[in-house]
């Protein structure tokens, strides 16, 4: 089973995650555009796609980005992944990173694993067997948690009866334009309530039930959002271009996203 493959894949890449993020000595680069980038993301890198070569998919990785889109366009399912997402967040040190790995279909993200290994939390979905979050306990060794994950994982969204609308706020990208539009928020709706969080997190509290919405007015990639999408819509929320009425598209030629 695919979702079973991505899940085990997230699992094992958490772990080389969280090996190097013990060392207080990680280094880090940084990309053409500035960007940090630690051993982390090269190692989690290639530990996913040590699990999902099996599949026989093609894989579009942030660290393995440079496929040119004349091969790219031929593919009708493949794999999206962000192999650390929050980088910003592993280096802070806050626990608030994720392994994202997306299935694409006909430029539609249908399956979503979403693992934060600090927090010992993961987000899997797929059209068949619907959306859910496991939290992992202490005592188990995240080797043994496919075994049980199906039975014990709760299913998104979950019954959460909001006091105010909660909108939730990047903890490292908040700008102007997101303020003015929260503040537009408030006039709708009167009182708004916020809750920060990093990396693809914030599209999981949505699909949780958690907060109403998700604005990010500021630049993102295909394999930010992709399995947070996935998610999210099959929790039945919406993943939609800011402004329009039209949800989020993958494996364009241009991998960066319109806004949320």
């Amino acid at each position: 089973m695919l979702l079973n493959q991505a899940i085990k894949a997230a699992l094992a890449a958490g772990k080389e995650i969280l090996r190097i993020y013990e060392d207080a000595d990680t280094d880090v680069e940084y990309k053409a555009d500035n960007s940090p980038l630690t051993a982390a993301d090269k190692a989690s890198h290639d530990v996913i796609i040590r699990y999902l070569e099996s599949s026989a998919l093609p894989v579009l990785s942030e660290e393995g980005k440079d496929i040119p889109y004349s091969e790219r366009q031929q593919w009708k399912n493949f794999w999206l992944v962000d192999p650390l997402d929050g980088t910003k967040e592993f280096i802070k040190r806050n626990g608030e990173f994720t392994v994202n790995i997306a299935l694409v279909q006909g430029g539609i993200p249908i399956m979503g694993v979403v693992y934060a290994p600090v927090l010992r939390e993961i987000y899997f979905a797929d059209t068949q067997k619907g959306a859910f979050k496991y939290s992992i306990p202490a005592e188990q060794d995240t080797d043994d948690v496919l075994a049980n994950i199906y039975v014990n994982a709760t299913k998104l969204p979950m019954n959460i009866e909001l006091e105010n609308y909660t909108v939730v706020a990047s903890r490292s990208h908040n700008n102007e334009d997101t303020q003015r539009y929260i503040q537009s928020l408030e006039e709708k709706y009167g009182a708004v309530s916020l809750v920060s969080k990093g990396s693809s997190l914030k599209i999981c509290l949505v699909a949780e039930g958690i907060a109403n919405e998700y604005p990010r007015l500021g630049p993102t990639m295909e394999w930010d959002t992709a399995a947070g999408q996935a998610i999210a819509q099959i929790a039945g929320k919406q993943v939609m271009e800011f402004g329009a009425n039209t949800p989020l598209r993958y494996n364009k030629q241009n991998l960066l996203n319109n806004f949320l």
